[in-house]
C-alpha cells in the first residue's frame, strides 16, 4: 500500500514520541529500583537496629532497677521476632528470645546476662552488614541507572539527530526537483520532465507536472508554425513602409527595424534587432542623435552621397501596461527641394522686381518736382496714391528677399557693439511720421544704467521698427503705444505693448508663423514681419515672445545679450 506523505509525517511524529517514552521509561525503571533498594534498608534493617538499641537500653535499665523493664523487652522482643528479614536472624532472635525468658524466670546469671548481651550484638552485627550489602546493591543499581540512561540517551540523540538531518529530505527533495521543473518551464524548457519513483503526493505532483510540460509543448509546437507566418507577414508589412521606422520595447530593446532604418544606420538586422539600443548609440551617431533630440525639426541624413532630409516622429503603444515607442522617420527630401526652389524662386523674383519698382519710384518723385511739371490737385492725389502703392511693394519685396535668406539659411550678421539707447532712437525717428499720422503717442521707459549689446544694429532695429509699425496700426487713433527697455540679468530686454484689440489666445501659437494674419484684421501686412523678427533675433542667440488678451491690448519684446 502505497504510503502517503502525511503518513510518513505522522510515523515519524509517532517515531520520536516513542523515543521520548523510552528514555522516560528507563529513568521512570531505575528510580524506582532505587526507591524499593532504600525502603528495604529503612524497613527491614533499620527497625531491627532500633529495636537491639532500645532493647540494651532496657538491660542496662534493668540492672539498676531489677524487675522493671521486663514487660518492656518482652514486647521490643515480639516486635523483633515479626521483622526478621535476613539469614541467621531468627536463630540469633531464638537465642535471645530463650536468654530472656530465663532471665524473666528470675535467673539473672551472668551467663544469662551475657547470653543477652551476645544475642543483641550478633543482630546488631546482621542488620548492619545488611544494611552494608544493601547500600552496595543500591550503589550497583544507580551505577547501572547510570549506565543505562547514558547509552540510551546517546543512541536517542544519534537517532534523533539522524532523522532530523534525513527526515526533512523526504519533503524538501521533490519540492526542491518540483523548483528545478518550473524554472525550466519558465525558460520555455517545455521537453523537461520530472522523474519521482513515488506514489504518495510528490509522486503524483510530479505527474502533474509532467502532463502539464507534454501539454505545454504540444501547444507550442502546433503554434509555432502559426507564428513563423505571422513573424514573417509582420516582417514583410513592416519592411513594405516607406518611411523608416524602429520599434522599442519598454526596456530599450530594439523589437524590429525596416529596411530602410537599417540602410540609413547602416547595420544589418542581427546586428540591431534584439540589441539595446544604448549600446548600440555608443557606436552608431544617427541612433544617438535621435534618441537624444526630442523636437520634431528637420535634420539632414547624407545616404549614398547625397543629402536626404527627414523629420523624426516618436509613437508611443501601451501594452499590458508598458510603454514602447516606434520610432518614424519621414523622408521630406522632396518637400525640401521644392521648398529650396521656392525660395530661389521668390528670391530671384523680389530681386528682379526691385529694380523697375525702384526706378518707378524715381519717376514719381521727379513727377512731385515743381521744376519739371505743374500738376493739378487731382493729379497730385494719383501720383501720392502710386507712390504709397510704390513704397508698399518695395516694402513686402524686401520682407521677401530677407525671408528667403531665412529660409536658405542665409542670414549674414554683422555683429557689433551697440547702444541701445542709439537703436531707441533712431527706431522713434523712423516711426515718428506714422505715429503723428494716426495721432499715436509713444511713451519710452529707459534704465539709465543699460549696458551694451553685442548684436546686428540693422537687424535689430529692424525688429524694433517692425514691433512699433504693428503697434501703431494695431492701435486705436489718439492711442498710447509704451516702449521699456530694461537690463535684465541675461541682456537688454526690449518690449512694446498697444492698447489695440489684442489677439485671442487660439491664435498665439500661429503668430510667428509665416503668412499669418489674425482673421478679421482690417491692417493689411504681408504677414513676414514677424516670422522675419524671430529669425532675426534668435540668429543671434537672443529671444523674443508676446502676451495678449483680448481687449486688453497685446506686448511684443525680445532680449539680446550683453556684451561680454
Amino acid at each position: 500500500m502505497a504510503s502517503s506523505v502525511k503518513r510518513k509525517i505522522r510515523l515519524g511524529t509517532v517515531f520520536l514520541f516513542v523515543l521520548l517514552l523510552l528514555s522516560s521509561g528507563v529513568g521512570i525503571y531505575h528510580l524506582v529500583r532505587l526507591k524499593n533498594d532504600s525502603k528495604e534498608i529503612l524497613k527491614d534493617n533499620y527497625e531491627s537496629i532500633e529495636y537491639c538499641h532500645r532493647m540494651i537500653s532496657s538491660l542496662m535499665l534493668d540492672n539498676r532497677n531489677p524487675g522493671v523493664p521486663a514487660q518492656t523487652m518482652d514486647s521490643i522482643i515480639s516486635l523483633q521476632e515479626a521483622n526478621i528479614t535476613e539469614p541467621g536472624e531468627r536463630e540469633v532472635t531464638a537465642a535471645l528470645r530463650s536468654a530472656f525468658d530465663r532471665y524473666s524466670a528470675g535467673d539473672s546469671s551472668e551467663v544469662v546476662v551475657r547470653g543477652m548481651a551476645t544475642a543483641l550484638q550478633r543482630l546488631l552485627t546482621l542488620n548492619m552488614g545488611a544494611i552494608e550489602r544493601k547500600n552496595a546493591n543500591a550503589t550497583k543499581t544507580a551505577d547501572d541507572a547510570l549506565t543505562y540512561i547514558t547509552i540510551l540517551t546517546a543512541v536517542i540523540f544519534l537517532v534523533g539527530f539522524s532523522f532530523s538531518y534525513n527526515f526533512p529530505s523526504v519533503v524538501t527533495t521533490p519540492i526542491n526537483t518540483l523548483i528545478g521543473g518550473i524554472r525550466e518551464i519558465a525558460r520555455k524548457n517545455y521537453h523537461y520532465r520530472i522523474y519521482l519513483d513515488r506514489k504518495d503526493e510528490f509522486g503524483q505532483m510530479a505527474d502533474a507536472f509532467n502532463d502539464m510540460a507534454e501539454r505545454l509543448e504540444f501547444f507550442e509546437s502546433s503554434n509555432l508554425n502559426k507564428i513563423i507566418f505571422e513573424k514573417t507577414r509582420a516582417e514583410a508589412v513592416i519592411n513594405s513602409l516607406k518611411e523608416a521606422s524602429i520599434g522599442l520595447d519598454k526596456d530599450g530593446i530594439v523589437l524590429f527595424a525596416n529596411n530602410q532604418a537599417m540602410n540609413l544606420v547602416g547595420l544589418t538586422a542581427p546586428e540591431l534587432v534584439g540589441k539595446p539600443v544604448k549600446e548600440i548609440a555608443e557606436k552608431n551617431d544617427l541612433l544617438k542623435f535621435l534618441l537624444a533630440e526630442s523636437g520634431t525639426m528637420p535634420f539632414k541624413v547624407v545616404v549614398g552621397n547625397h543629402e536626404n532630409y527627414f523629420t523624426k516622429e516618436v509613437l508611443d503603444v501601451e501594452q499590458d501596461g508598458f510603454n514602447n515607442k516606434v520610432i518614424v522617420l519621414r523622408n521630406i527630401t522632396s518637400f525640401k527641394e521644392l521648398d529650396v526652389a521656392k525660395t530661389n524662386l521668390i528670391a530671384t523674383i523680389s530681386h528682379e522686381l526691385k529694380t523697375p519698382l525702384a526706378s518707378s519710384d524715381f519717376s514719381l518723385k521727379l513727377l512731385e518736382d515743381p521744376r519739371v511739371s505743374q500738376l493739378t490737385d487731382e493729379q497730385k492725389e494719383l501720383v501720392d496714391t502710386l507712390k504709397k502703392d510704390n513704397q508698399r511693394m518695395l516694402r513686402i519685396l524686401s520682407e521677401l528677399l530677407n525671408m528667403s535668406q531665412v529660409e536658405a539659411g542665409k542670414i549674414q550678421l554683422e555683429m557689433t557693439i551697440v547702444n541701445a539707447e542709439a537703436l531707441v532712437s533712431a527706431a522713434l525717428s523712423a516711426v515718428s511720421s506714422a505715429s503723428r499720422e494716426r495721432g499715436v503717442r509713444i511713451t519710452t521707459q529707459i534704465d539709465p544704467d543699460l549696458q551694451d549689446m553685442e548684436a546686428d544694429a540693422e537687424k535689430t532695429g529692424w525688429v524694433l521698427n517692425n514691433f512699433l509699425t504693428n503697434a501703431i496700426k494695431y492701435s486705436s487713433d489718439g492711442g498710447l503705444v509704451a516702449l521699456t527697455v530694461h537690463q535684465e540679468k541675461e541682456g537688454v530686454q526690449f518690449t512694446v505693448t498697444d492698447n489695440g484689440p489684442g489677439i485671442p489666445a487660439e491664435f498665439h501659437s500661429k503668430v510667428f508663423d509665416r503668412f499669418f494674419k489674425v482673421p478679421g484684421s482690417k491692417t493689411q501686412g504681408s504677414g513676414l514681419g514677424l516670422a522675419i523678427s524671430k529669425e532675426f533675433i534668435e540668429a543671434q542667440q537672443g529671444r523674443i515672445w508676446f502676451t495678449s488678451e483680448v481687449g486688453s491690448g497685446s506686448t511684443f519684446g525680445f532680449i539680446l545679450p550683453n556684451h561680454r
